[in-house]
């Protein structure tokens, strides 16, 4: 009973919370639990690791949003917390994260700005570098040149619970 509510509780949300003031409470409806019964099933499920996150997806480009652009920088190992914290200040800076470098692509922090035009990334992006001191740090900036699908995780029937 629990695992089959889990499943139809992640069902609902690979697609998308409902955009009202009680997106929890319209779930619930759906499933056949109450508003804080989905609020306790996702903090149970965050806590165990099957849902590592909850996040928006945000379409840009409907938003007017037209010069995305995805900066890659090779940061030394030591400092990559401090410099991602300095770039997470920033509001423009929309996403920042660590990658593994490889043999064929040595860049390990990343981080995306988006803008309505390429003009106001690039001056976004100067006061990032005059600002965190990366003006001696190897990047490269990789504007979009399309926009693909955008969604959130989808789990299937295959996905394990361990309920309690």
């Amino acid at each position: 009973m629990i695992e089959s509510k889990n499943h139809l509780l992640l069902a609902q949300l690979a697609e998308g919370l409902p955009i009202c003031s009680h997106p929890y409470a319209t779930i619930g409806e759906k499933i056949g639990l109450s508003e804080s019964q989905v609020i306790e099933r996702l903090r149970y499920l965050q806590k165990k690791g099957t849902i590592k996150r909850l996040g928006i997806i945000v379409k840009h480009a409907t938003l007017g949003y037209r010069a995305n652009a995805m900066i890659v920088w090779r940061i030394p190992e030591a400092e990559i917390d401090i410099v991602a914290q300095k770039m997470l200040k920033f509001s423009f800076v929309t996403l920042c994260y660590q990658r593994p470098m490889l043999p064929e692509w040595s860049y390990n922090l990343y981080c995306m700005i988006h803008g309505k035009n390429k003009v106001t990334v690039e001056n976004q992006l100067a006061q990032l570098i005059k600002q965190c001191d990366l003006s001696a740090v190897e990047k490269q900036i990789l504007f979009s040149s399309r926009c693909f699908k955008q969604r959130g995780a989808v789990y299937t029937a295959n996905s394990s619970f361990n309920e309690k």
